[in-house]
């Protein structure tokens, strides 16, 4: 033994075997001589009656002060009854955000993460769900210990999304597909509030004990408020009426058509099957919507296309697509081209659905009536709601579908104001209600 100086500790020499040299002024501190001529500091201890030995680190990166410095220190925890043997092995096997997104995704595939209604998540949601954790969560994050991240964390991870740090163009599995990946406000709000998911996943299975997200403050989402005018609706009939002569874009057409005229989302149109189709029930009963299954009541104008057209189609879906019995593909492209370079150019199928509320809403129906017409989340009674009071809400299925058709036939309406005084209020009740006599 003898004390660790900088000169003693260049100028000892490796053994065959390697050995440890001990300093005598501080017991438990030595220098490990490997054989290659390596030379690293040890600290050596009991904790819990085993004799634990802890490597400090290389010699050059260390010298034998900072060492002894840090040898003090670690026997200082051991005093206090710690184990940084035990505590570096730990941190060695703690979970990254990118193992625990890993698990999450494997568990999420395998329908043990629930979504809406508390089922499990549907194969578009986790398309998404997988598209964000691999494209903002594991780039920005993914070597973190999860045990480590803390509230700042994530409110600089939600800054860095919003400013596009995560912006790249990629390919995708599909031939010569690509994800434009963009980051900005309503991806980073998402993109957290997946992430505060997998956090309480975290939480539940024991690996925290606090969720990171808790209590941060997220931008507002931006409310997406364009509707149609009725002279964009005129616009949008006559695009259709083209698009309908074309044999590339007939069945696109008629998707766009009946989303314009029942309001519902697009993929519940393009994977619309006759199954679904309720023509003496005035409705579609929807297996697999949104917020799961749902029942739509549809106006006579979406009634009569459907009747027409059952006889001419064969196969599950109303839109059949070029395969063996699926459904049609490359809307998404085809009604973007439709659009493109008329005044139409940023509708999309989620303002042909917002219109279709909205026109519900000019025409005086409240919004529970609305919510059960278009299968909103805010009609959580929808179903009891459907079969409740079924002919109140085909009457207004017709209503408004009969009007939106109107519309895009060309037809311009002008609005009557609801007079207030006794005698024309009795008159509308007399033009809405047929009294019945008995016959003389």
């Amino acid at each position: 033994m003898t004390k660790l100086t900088k000169r003693f500790v260049e100028t000892v020499e490796p053994q065959s075997k390697g050995h440890v040299v001990w300093d005598d002024e501080f017991p438990g501190f030595g220098l490990r001589v490997y054989p290659s001529g390596k030379r690293s500091y040890i600290v050596q201890y009991r904790s819990r009656g085993r004799s634990r030995r802890y490597t400090i680190g290389l010699h050059g990166v260390w010298t034998p002060e900072t060492a002894r410095r840090e040898a003090k220190a670690l026997l200082g925890q051991v005093a206090q009854g710690g184990d940084p043997a035990e505590e570096r092995e730990e941190d060695r096997k703690a979970l990254t955000i990118k193992q625990l997104c890993e698990q999450y995704i494997a568990d999420m595939e395998a329908g043990l993460i629930l979504g809406k209604g508390g089922r499990p998540k549907k194969d578009t949601t986790i398309a998404t769900d997988v598209g964000r954790i691999r494209r903002h969560i594991i780039p920005l994050l993914g070597t973190r210990r999860v045990r480590d991240i803390t509230k700042p964390d994530m409110n600089n991870l939600m800054k860095d999304i919003i400013a596009g740090k995560t912006r790249v163009t990629m390919k995708t599995e599909k031939l010569r597909g690509k994800a434009i990946v963009r980051g900005g406000r309503g991806t980073a709000i998402r993109t957290m509030g997946l992430l505060g998911g997998i956090f309480s996943y975290a939480v539940e299975a024991g690996v925290i004990e606090h969720n990171p997200t808790h209590g941060l403050r997220k931008p507002k989402y931006q409310v997406r408020d364009r509707r149609l005018s009725e002279a964009e609706y005129r616009i949008l009939g006559n695009l259709l009426r083209q698009a309908q002569q074309s044999d590339r874009y007939r069945i696109h057409a008629e998707i766009l058509r009946l989303i314009t005229l029942t309001g519902c989302r697009r993929g519940e149109i393009v994977n619309l099957k006759w199954s679904e189709v309720d023509l003496e029930g005035s409705c579609l009963r929807l297996v697999d919507s949104k917020e799961g299954s749902s029942v739509r009541p549809v106006g006579l104008p979406v009634v009569e296309f459907l009747e027409k057209e059952r006889p001419h189609r064969t196969g599950t879906y109303v839109f059949p697509g070029q395969g063996i019995d699926n459904a049609v593909g490359n809307f998404p492209q085809s009604w973007k081209k439709l659009f493109k370079e008329t005044p139409l150019w940023d509708v999309t199928p989620h303002v042909l659905r917002h219109s279709f509320a909205s026109i519900a809403n000019d025409l005086g129906f409240t919004e529970i009536t609305i919510a059960a017409l278009i299968g909103h989340a805010k009609g959580s009674v929808t179903s009891k709601y459907v079969h409740t009071l079924d002919s109140t809400l085909i009457m207004a299925a017709d209503t408004v579908s009969g009007y939106v058709k109107a519309l895009l036939e060309g037809v311009e309406f002008r609005r009557n104001t609801y007079t207030l005084d006794g005698q024309s209020r009795q008159s509308a009740i007399d033009q809405m209600l047929t009294e019945s006599r008995p016959a003389v």
